[in-house]
């Protein structure tokens, strides 16, 4: 059975870490002196412990829209799904499998660039003291680690990979768990707490470039077919002019110090505005699993 498993006190206390610069508490996301605030969406998914970065993103997002902008981070995909579909959010940055469950919904706004493409792959990690793991197949009976419940490179792709082999998350893996964070999930696997995880190519990759003193304590032994990058979306109801001045603070590339020092900092090329057919791999195996 799948649950959250973090049986050091370091790591859990790690794990339950929350930003508090430039967020948004819960009580407060409706506050009516913020009615001409955009409130977007993130979760620690992607960024860790970077208050101070995401200050910054938060002004220069700001300075671009004319108007103030608010960072809303919530634990997992659920809740800021939850509150963008409740109108509490105007925008979040989600994974590809939360935007398929609900693209009725919701509405693409844009896609990343990495590496000059709008895709990424899920990895497959072992400890790199392992040297027989060749393949998810192998790690039968051990202890796995999934980033997210509603992540696509962090549990979905793993649930299709075992359903084709004929097998299920619960009876595979002799326990598996939860660390609400891709680089959680390096960082556990990195130190044993599981003999195996799920994350996020660019996730992994970024950190190989920044802090490979993270991912060198593992080894990749499987690369998933590309996927449609992690988006930004909005509710379908957003107006046209906020959805249209979002989308060009994000895509249109100006010659902008501080924002290209930003996109330097999340290793990204920038923004396209996507199509929904980027996310027709995750839709596929998606409706496979019964799950739209």
């Amino acid at each position: 059975m799948t649950r959250e498993f973090t049986p050091r006190r370091r790591f859990l206390k790690a794990a339950a870490g929350v930003l508090a610069v430039g967020m948004t508490p819960w009580g407060s996301v409706l506050a009516e002196d913020e009615a001409d605030t955009l409130r977007i969406g993130l979760t620690p998914v992607f960024l860790d412990d970077q208050a101070a970065f995401l200050q910054r993103w938060r002004e220069d997002l700001s300075r671009r829209l004319g108007r103030p902008v608010r960072f809303v981070q919530r634990a997992s995909y659920r809740e800021v799904t939850e509150l963008l579909l409740e109108g509490r959010l105007d925008a979040a940055w989600l994974c590809g499998f939360p935007y398929v469950l609900h693209e009725d919904r919701l509405r693409l706004l844009a896609v990343p660039l990495y590496r000059g493409q709008p895709r990424y792959r899920s990895y497959l990690l072992v400890p790199a003291s392992d040297t027989r793991t060749r393949s998810l197949m192998d790690l039968e009976g051990q202890v796995f680690a999934f980033s997210d419940p509603l992540s696509n490179s962090g549990h979905l792709f793993v649930q299709y990979r075992l359903m084709r082999e004929g097998q299920g998350v619960e009876h595979f893996f002799r326990r598996s768990f939860f660390t609400w964070s891709h680089r959680k999930v390096i960082e556990a696997t990195a130190v044993g707490l599981a003999q195996g995880g799920a994350v996020d190519s660019y996730v992994w990759e970024t950190l190989a470039q920044f802090s490979p003193r993270i991912t060198d304590r593992t080894r990749v032994v499987e690369r998933s077919p590309p996927f449609g990058f992690p988006p930004f979306v909005t509710r379908k109801d957003l107006p046209e002019r906020d959805f249209q001045a979002l989308r060009s603070a994000l895509v249109d590339r100006i010659r902008d110090p501080e924002t290209e020092r930003l996109m330097s900092r999340l290793n990204l090329d920038g923004f396209i505005p996507g199509e929904p057919e980027l996310f027709d791999e995750i839709r596929r195996m998606a409706q496979a699993l019964g799950r739209i």
